[in-house]
């Protein structure tokens, strides 16, 4: 995870618009985005390049949707799990578990965002750098609920350590999925809340 408005039917699952945005991803992260058209992504599709246009007024405005709808989308569920967290030490696991939800149903589009997201406009990118701060700073909440004491500084540097660590599903996810989630999940959680991890004040 533009800044142009998402037009209604993005959020309809299985219309022609998502369907460009996942396939368009796929392509990107396999070809890097400066290796594929609008040429490339109609014909996976199944329709013409310029038909495309009808969706889309642009290959950049494919990208800024897909890397700003990912941010909008982890911004979302993060808030929508922090008010529905029963008391503050529950929400850290909870973030846990939607992450790593996140980056296993998405590893195209983790590789996408390393990779590219210099090739978004400036007003696209700072969209972009604004949710991603809104979402880690409800992480720190979690992590200094978590290990009272931790200050702030720390808890902003271990959740991108977490993030960088979950967010490998690119590149380490080679065993069943469902394991994969478990080994992620342990493996982020021992590593904010081991004993002596983070410095206490």
């Amino acid at each position: 995870m533009t800044t142009t408005p998402v037009a209604p039917d993005a959020a309809v699952p299985g219309t022609r618009r998502e369907q460009i945005l996942a396939t368009a991803a796929e392509l990107f992260a396999h070809r890097g985005f400066n290796g594929v058209s609008i040429n490339d992504i109609g014909a996976a599709v199944g329709i013409s390049g310029p038909a495309l246009y009808r969706h889309f007024p642009s290959k950049d405005a494919v990208l800024g949707e897909m890397l700003l709808g990912i941010s909008r989308s982890l911004l979302t569920e993060g808030s929508q799990r922090r008010r529905a967290a029963a008391s503050p030490s529950d929400l850290l696991p909870s973030l846990i578990e939607a992450h790593v939800e996140f980056a296993l149903s998405q590893p195209a589009l983790i590789t996408v965002y390393n990779r590219d997201i210099a090739s978004l406009g400036e007003d696209d990118q700072r969209e972009v750098r604004r949710l991603q701060r809104a979402y880690v700073e409800i992480w720190v909440g979690a992590i200094r609920d978590a290990v009272p004491g931790t200050d702030e500084q720390h808890a902003r540097s271990a959740a991108h350590a977490t993030f960088g660590l979950i967010n490998s599903t690119p590149h380490s996810a080679r065993i069943d999925r469902a394991e994969m989630a478990e080994l992620l999940t342990r493996m982020a959680t021992a590593a904010l809340l081991t004993p002596g991890t983070l410095p206490r004040a």
